[in-house]
């Protein structure tokens, strides 16, 4: 194994978005295999590679870690993005489920026919503005600090930056009536190594697009609908 780390999954998102996300904001540079053919994936499969016969997949400190929340638990502690104790670790896993929620509702969307993909455009923006956005709004008011937990950078506030990127995708205007989210994308975005992952050149993901769909659809035997939520 290389000095970087080295991330198995497709050329697009997924569940591997989120890795990329915070070994960015780390400072972490990494490498890529993208996953092209049902081949390779068999090849990993057939090599033990793949614990649980899934990925993402990342190679990291001469370990090969699989299952997307334990990857990123790894690399939040890893390079001090986890809080300073246990109660900030707490909040920090509490903020990232939520967000993780969200994001769920997004995943799958590029799998969903057209028409099912005008539903859950509706219902993501609904989730977003009614259940999640509320509550990280409140909690940036209430503590008045520039990041969710502790007033330091973490792994909670790498999670919300993405999924709110995610959700303006969809809406653009969606943060309308969270000036406490408006303030807090432009704070984090700012972060050097944000704005480097956010300029264009870098290894974060467009939308996933066709290509992708089938790409992911081939490899894994993906041959039924998925449905909206």
């Amino acid at each position: 194994m290389s000095g970087k780390p080295k991330l198995y999954y497709f050329d697009g998102r997924g569940k591997m978005e989120s890795i990329r996300w915070l070994l960015a904001a780390a400072g972490v540079e990494f490498e890529e295999e993208f996953l092209e053919t049902r081949e390779q994936y068999e090849k990993l499969l057939q090599g033990g590679s793949l614990l649980f016969q899934q990925v993402p997949m990342v190679e990291i400190d001469g370990m090969r870690m699989v299952q997307t929340r334990a990857i990123l638990s790894y690399i939040a502690a890893k390079y001090n993005l986890y809080g300073k104790d246990l109660k900030e670790r707490a909040l920090i896993d509490m903020y990232v489920g939520g967000t993780d929620d969200l994001m769920g509702f997004i995943l799958m969307f590029p799998f969903l026919s057209t028409e099912d993909k005008e539903k859950q455009r509706a219902f993501i923006v609904q989730k977003a503005t009614s259940r999640y956005f509320p509550v990280y709004e409140k909690v940036l008011k209430d503590h008045g600090q520039d990041f969710l937990v502790g007033n330091n950078f973490s792994w909670a506030d790498v999670h919300l930056l993405e999924a709110i990127l995610m959700v303006e995708e969809k809406k653009s205007d969606v943060l309308s009536g969270f000036p406490q989210l408006q303030a807090f994308k432009t704070r984090i975005s700012s972060i050097p190594t944000i704005k480097k992952f956010l300029e264009p050149g870098s290894q974060r993901k467009p939308v996933p697009d066709d290509k992708y769909v089938e790409t992911v659809r081939r490899v894994l035997c993906m041959y039924y609908d998925v449905k909206a939520n």
